[in-house]
């Protein structure tokens, strides 16, 4: 594709895109996708906005009771933006780090980068200096915008020739003083569709974190394609959800989708399944955006919140079992909208609503989207047999100088990792993810499957499967098991729930052995980390095959 003349000052970003032969292949077949040649998504989202709805409606809550009207919202942007580029000299192209807490600071900081034209890579307060210092280096970020509270560790980080201005502190030097005598008014810088808006890091947990690169256009793609056709937002709705911003599945969720509606949202600081609870009751919530667990943990407290506002609630990060599906059903008579989306995809691409959405499956590709399941050759196989997810749209992987684009991207189709199957009738269900097949005595067995078996026990609250190395049998299936309250663990329970399994699913998928634990390993966003348990099975079945090779 051939791209628009940029309107960086500063290169870097264009320049170490993938080469031409390593992207996907972009489709769009909505007329809605079809953008003009220079687009600033900031201006798009705020000001267009502005323009369509009006500067007195809520655009940000927070928990406090705070609310910034969209006109609030647009002048504190403005200010920001000539901090960024009158005081700190930003160029079109700079990379500029945002941490911290979401808060409506944190989103006027990345409104105010996008309308400067320069790219914002937001990362997590919760990584720790050390993957900091990477995401610095491998994106070359020269300036950070940080909330006073998450300065620590980004300051030791040590990141070379960085300048970091905090907000919300007392200082003389902090961003929202310099802000206050700042003009109210800033002109979007015109960058093309195609210029690079943000770098969205991956976590990294299996090697050095990867940088998806994603334009303009892109951005504003995620909402002319789920939140449009799926969601359907209104402007009367309020958005609120559990990601924070440096994920994309919050930044569409909790701004992007919004914004584009017209629609307001609360932000909070804190929003475990314990807090969204009471803050959908207290600021009548309408969308509500978390993962499958929260909403299994939020079930055994419905009856003390009149939850009557909310009217979507969008599930995604990790599989959704359909006994949790059918649970929330069940409870609040409102039906689940699961998704499956990608950092390297930007967010959702197949999903169903409403009478379409159907418990145990994903769903079908979003309107913009197209996806089939192939084998490891890439070719399609037969509707009903397990393969690899392959996707393509408006959005697609872009790594940052990253040889791992060749993994992701084959033949112009984005191979996401999962295993699926496609049913006859065009649904997508989830298997696993590709690394989370476990192969036993021959059998193929999903670690899904078998937790939404142990899931439709009603003393376990969480559950999670890995396989651990068997010399008998190569993998042997184990299983991890969060209790209900007053629920004793122990031989009994163990036998109880490997017995129930049994009736759920064939016998030989059921695990050979149920471990009780208080906690299952988390992404701060709620995403279980199997790769935590596998490796302690690992080590487990290692410290079991020397036992053996000794006696």
């Amino acid at each position: 594709m051939q791209l628009q003349p940029s309107a960086h000052a500063d290169s870097f970003a264009r320049d170490h895109l993938p080469p031409p032969e390593q992207w996907p292949e972009l489709v769009f077949p909505l007329p809605g996708l079809r953008y003009p040649d220079r687009l600033n998504c900031g201006a798009e989202l705020l000001d267009t906005t502005v323009e369509r709805f009006g500067a007195g409606r809520p655009a940000l809550h927070t928990a406090a009771g705070e609310t910034w009207s969209y006109g609030e919202l647009q002048r504190r942007t403005a200010r920001i933006a000539h901090v960024l580029t009158d005081d700190l000299g930003v160029l079109p192209g700079n990379r500029v780090l945002l941490r911290g807490p979401t808060t409506p600071w944190l989103v006027a900081c990345w409104l105010a980068v996008m309308k400067a034209g320069a790219v914002a890579v937001t990362v997590l307060a919760a990584q720790r200096p050390h993957e900091l210092r990477a995401v610095c280096e491998i994106a070359q970020i020269r300036h950070a915008l940080c909330d006073t509270r998450s300065l620590d560790d980004l300051t030791r980080a040590g990141a070379p020739d960085l300048t970091v201005v905090a907000y919300g502190g007392e200082g003389a030097g902090d961003l929202l003083r310099r802000a206050d005598s700042q003009p109210d008014r800033y002109a979007p810088v015109a960058t093309s569709a195609d210029d690079v808006a943000l770098i969205a890091f991956t976590s990294g947990t299996t090697g050095r974190p990867k940088g998806c690169v994603h334009f303009h256009r892109d951005v504003l793609a995620i909402a002319d394609t789920f939140s449009e056709h799926v969601l359907r937002p209104v402007p009367d709705d309020v958005f609120a959800g559990s990601p924070p911003l440096g994920f994309t599945f919050g930044l569409g969720g909790l701004v992007v989708f919004p914004m584009r509606a017209g629609a307001s949202a609360l932000l909070l600081e804190q929003a475990g399944p314990d807090r969204l609870l009471p803050a959908v009751a207290e600021h009548r919530v309408s969308v509500l955006f978390t993962a499958p667990t929260a909403y299994r943990a939020m079930l055994d407290n419905l009856d003390a919140y009149d939850i009557g506002s909310l009217r979507r609630c969008v599930s995604a990060g990790e599989n959704l079992p359909a006994a949790t599906w059918q649970a929330w059903r069940e409870r609040t008579g409102l039906r689940l909208i699961n998704g499956i989306g990608a950092t390297e995809m930007l967010h959702i691409f197949i999903s169903a609503a409403d009478s379409d959405a159907r418990p145990g499956t994903t769903g079908v590709p979003v309107p913009g989207y197209e996806a089939r399941v192939v084998d490891a050759a890439g070719a399609p196989v037969p509707d009903g047999e397990p393969g690899l997810l392959a996707v393509r749209g408006p959005t697609g992987c872009r790594y940052l100088a990253d040889e791992r684009q060749r993994e992701y991207v084959r033949d112009g189709w984005n191979l996401t990792g999962d295993t699926y199957v496609r049913e006859p009738d065009g649904y997508f269900r989830y298997v696993a993810r590709a690394d989370d097949m476990i192969i036993s005595a021959g059998y193929n067995i999903a670690g899904p499957e078998v937790e939404d078996a142990l899931l439709r026990h009603p003393d376990v609250r969480e559950a999670a499967v890995v396989g651990r190395p068997d010399a008998e049998r190569g993998t042997v299936v184990v299983a991890y098991a969060v209790l209900r309250d007053g629920v004793p663990p122990g031989p009994e329970t163990e036998a109880a729930l490997r017995e129930f399994t049994k009736g759920e699913i064939t016998p030989y998928k059921c695990p050979k052995e149920i471990l009780f634990t208080d906690a299952l390993p988390r992404t701060p966003t709620g995403k279980l980390q199997r790769y935590r348990l596998r490796e302690e099975q690992a080590g487990r079945g290692v410290r079991a095959g020397v036992r053996e090779s000794l006696e």
